[in-house]
């Protein structure tokens, strides 16, 4: 399911870097509900809370991840 969402889902969800680096608190947060419930797919992930399973996945948030790339240049 992981890799699954790293070859399918990420990259439409950071396709469009307006969309991605939006100013908008609300627009962010509608991104990271898309990780948020794909992570909660994967089994034995579903009662553990959002950061918990990040860090078991070794995933950042979309906003870490964000950051990481405009710092990168």
């Amino acid at each position: 399911m992981l890799s699954v969402y790293k070859t399918l889902v990420r990259p439409h969800v950071k396709y469009c870097s307006c969309t991605r680096n939006s100013y908008y608190n609300k627009d962010k947060k509608l991104l990271e509900k898309i990780q948020h419930r794909h992570t909660k797919m994967i089994m034995h992930m579903q009662r553990k809370a959002y950061q918990e399973r990040l860090r078991c996945l070794r995933l950042w948030t979309l906003e870490e991840r964000r950051n990481r790339s405009y710092w990168s240049f």
